[in-house]
């Protein structure tokens, strides 16, 4: 095999270049272009154009979506044994794009999610040069004339575009938090081989019943039916002994095995995740003509849709992994970067090892990016993070016509019997937000419609993966359940009462009025929410300071200028609506990263307490989002260039297995609860004290708890504290649980010290590491270490710091780290 990844490019005016000799190996002006890559970046290589994500470089590369783009390459075509064919595939090509070899045209394409396999044989021989080239036409122009609705009740975001008519990334074209940078090119990788006629069509990884004790799994295999060929299977465990070794004649064939004491697949925060190794071969006369292998785990996953008893009318919505019921705690995930052909900027084991390192057992592949690549799933399986993947629909009325949905089917079937045998994918979900946004817009308007798109949804996804992976649960769309699909009395629920200000839905219809003002839009409402699983909820918040300045010109390190309200693709006055009554309003552009950061740290931290305290009438809490796919100001935890923001470690606390919360009551009361999501019951103590911010205590008590597994205690019920200068803190004696807090106020008006900072001491771990040593003498709000870096990770951040505490923060680097590279800030000397 022969990855061809050197080419070149050139534009055209539209229509133009085939009949300018672009197909031919002619013409000047070429620049060169990796594959998978992306043209807007070999276009910054080439110095003719600005990158688009510094400064204000996003509106000087519209252009690049109206021109006609060809990429081409030279290859030497390889020696081929008697009778193998010579195969040119291209594993995404985006997205309207016609191929050419030597000039003759081989075939188009329209899905930038589908692979093409062109058959080249009478095309070449063997030590021969040819050339390959591909034309991308401008998507505006490639479009139908198919007219779909628009949801009048929300801004158009599609007449412009028509991306909902286009199998593309639906992001590119700007989202509430992304750019608008449609891209074109050779996306996946390029392949040319040879190889037998006869392969294997498919194999599928089934595991039917899982315990401690035994599994069943069945192998499903598909293969050509011919006596001449032979399938060979081996199954070995993850220390590589054979548990099964099967010759069979070639043909359909499934196989049914039962192993003693497996060792099961879990998500990180509950065991191990130990992978086996399924190889299928097929032979003829012992020589090989194919092979697939594939790492799974063995593992059953469903969902507990049944009436809930607790709350009468309502149904569960909880994953069972192993038959064990979780709590799903985790993120959505958009692409890592606009440029999705950009492979070296794929930052997917950092971003990985940081989802699990906040406690998280679940990701959400968001409906309006992409398929992710083999690395993430591969990632996933082996970290333990289980994976909700969306198909690609988001947000819109989706064509029905055959031609659409013949390329759509492709797409479907491609892309399960890609990622089925993954441990790690939990559900496969039909789209984001269409029902939902539907039925909003229909109450919205009064007039009752039709969802363009369900004969997708509720006819041919479902019909695919009861073929195709019937073992594995389905949902139609997110969120989905009971009569609306935002109900909260069953199914999942997106929570954008706050932020948005839509008015909440506990059954079947909204209640309220649609409100923008502090007090509808605050993360207060969190506490009204009674659903049985949250799939999208979360807070706007800057990146890091440092991360502006790498990216933005200095005259727009503004929070009023022009360049930085161009990073904010939502209403930018949303976010003061969210800290006026909490931070107050920022008049600078570390205020505006201090405040805002703040507040999404204390949201989340709210929603998430709140949430888990629900448990069992709610199991799952996936924030928006996790990461970002542009420096710019988003609901992300983790900003474009990897710097973790405040509300990343509020919410791995949050997300704990253990975890101590305060829960203020109807009666204005204040409850302790300590919930515990471990498959054990546990046992403990308890500190409670009540203390001045000059580190006086008011009182002190010490609480035993019992909590089942999966299950809450309330340890202490008390009158709620009052006062501008105490915080009622808790921790656990033997560290079973992060140490936590209540304010009576917000911070805006807590009696802070002025100017009062950490004592610090610095101890060198290695050349890359140090434990930063850190005490108060006074309360101290939201002490953080900063850098001018991008590469450090922190053991620990963002938190308060109690008159007399001591915590220590381990501070990692990929390369050499002193501590000049390091600072520490407070809320208390922020003006400072």
């Amino acid at each position: 095999m022969t990855l061809l990844s050197r080419w070149e490019l050139k534009d055209f005016d539209p229509g133009t270049g085939l009949g300018q000799g672009a197909a031919k190996q002619d013409g000047e002006g070429w620049l060169p272009v990796s594959a998978p890559g992306d043209t807007y970046l070999a276009l910054v290589e080439a110095g003719r154009l600005a990158h688009p994500y510094q400064g204000r470089g996003e509106d000087p590369a519209a252009w690049v979506r109206d021109r006609e783009w060809w990429w081409r390459c030279g290859f030497l075509t390889p020696s081929a044994s008697s009778g193998d064919r010579v195969e040119l595939t291209f594993e995404g090509l985006d997205t309207f794009a016609s191929v050419y070899l030597d000039g003759e045209l081989l075939g188009r394409t329209d899905n930038m999610f589908l692979h093409h396999a062109f058959d080249i044989t009478e095309h070449v021989r063997p030590g021969e040069n040819h050339l390959l080239a591909v034309c991308f036409d401008p998507p505006a122009q490639s479009v139908g004339a198919n007219v779909l609705p628009i949801w009048s009740a929300f801004s158009d975001r599609i007449s412009h575009s028509k991306r909902n008519q286009i199998r593309k990334a639906q992001f590119g074209w700007g989202w509430d938090w992304g750019p608008d940078l449609p891209t074109v090119g050779v996306w996946k990788p390029v392949r040319l081989e040879t190889r037998p006629q006869e392969r294997i069509g498919g194999v599928r990884f089934d595991t039917l019943v899982a315990s401690a004790e035994a599994a069943q799994i069945l192998i499903t295999i598909e293969s050509p039916a011919d006596e001449a060929l032979m399938v060979e299977v081996i199954f070995a465990d993850p220390d590589g002994a054979v548990v099964l070794h099967r010759r069979l004649q070639s043909g359909d064939a499934s196989l049914e095995l039962t192993l003693e004491s497996p060792m099961l697949w879990w998500t990180a925060d509950l065991g191990d995740q130990p992978l086996y190794t399924l190889t299928v071969r097929l032979s003829a006369d012992y020589r090989l003509l194919d092979e697939i292998r594939q790492r799974v785990g063995i593992r059953t996953i469903a969902l507990d849709q049944s009436p809930d008893p607790g709350e009468p009318g309502a149904t569960f919505f909880r994953f069972l992994l192993n038959g064990h019921s979780i709590f799903a705690k985790g993120a959505c995930w958009v692409p890592t970067t606009s440029f999705v052909g950009d492979t070296a900027s794929e930052p997917y084991e950092r971003l990985i090892d940081q989802a699990v390192s906040a406690n998280m057992n679940m990701i959400r592949v968001w409906g309006g990016g992409i398929y992710e690549p083999d690395a993430f799933y591969d990632l996933c399986d082996r970290k333990g993070l289980l994976v909700w993947q969306d198909f690609m629909f988001a947000c819109a009325h989706y064509p029905e016509d055959d031609a659409f949905v013949t390329s759509v089917q492709a797409e479907i079937e491609q892309q399960v019997r890609r990622l089925r045998h993954h441990a790690c994918l939990a559900v496969w979900c039909g789209n984001n937000e269409n029902q939902a946004i539907h039925r909003i817009n229909e109450d919205n308007t009064g007039v009752t419609s039709l969802l363009f798109g369900l004969k997708l949804y509720d006819d041919l996804m479902p019909a695919l993966l009861e073929q195709l992976d019937p073992a594995r649960p389905y949902r139609p769309s997110s969120p989905l359940g009971g009569t609306n699909p935002n109900s909260m009395k069953a199914g999942d629920v997106h929570n954008w009462t706050v932020w948005h200000g839509l008015p909440p839905i506990p059954d079947d219809r909204m209640v309220g009025e649609f409100r923008t003002d502090p007090e509808g839009v605050s993360y207060l409402r969190y506490a009204e929410d009674t659903s049985r699983f949250v799939s999208e909820f979360g807070l706007q918040a800057a990146p890091a300071q440092a991360t502006l300045k790498r990216w933005m010109e200095s005259d727009d390190l503004h929070p009023d200028s022009e360049g930085f309200l161009a990073r904010i693709k939502d209403e930018a006055r949303k976010a003061y609506a969210m800290m006026e009554p909490v931070t107050g309003l920022p008049s600078t552009l570390q205020e505006y990263v201090d405040f805002s950061q703040w507040c999404q740290a204390e949201g989340l931290k709210f929603g998430i307490e709140h949430f888990r305290r629900r448990r069992p009438h709610c199991s799952g809490a996936l924030l928006w989002q996790f990461n970002d796919c542009w420096p710019c100001v988003s609901w992300s935890l983790i900003d474009y260039d990897g710097v973790t923001k405040a509300g990343y470690h509020a919410v791995r606390r949050a997300f704990a297995p253990i975890l101590a919360s305060f829960r203020r009551a109807d009666d204005g009361r204040i409850e302790l609860w300590i919930s515990n999501d471990g498959a054990q019951p546990i046992e403990g103590v308890a500190t409670l004290v009540l203390q001045g911010l000059d580190g006086t205590e008011r009182w002190r008590e010490e609480l035993a708890y019992s909590v089942p597994a999966g299950g809450h205690a309330i340890a202490w019920q008390g009158d709620s504290p009052q006062g501008d200068d105490i915080v009622l803190r808790v921790w656990s004696i033997d560290d079973a649980f992060e140490a936590n807090r209540y304010l009576p106020v917000t911070i805006s008006r807590l009696a802070l010290t002025p100017g009062a900072r950490p004592v610090a001491s610095v101890t060198r771990l290695g050349a890359t590491a140090l434990r930063i040593d850190l005490t108060a003498d006074v309360y101290l709000a939201f002490v953080h270490l900063t850098s001018d870096r991008s590469d450090l990770t922190f053991s620990d951040n963002h938190f308060d710091l109690a008159a007399g505490e001591a915590r220590s923060v381990v501070v990692r680097a990929r390369g050499p780290l002193g501590p000049d590279d390091v600072s520490i800030r407070c809320w208390n000397d922020r003006g400072s």
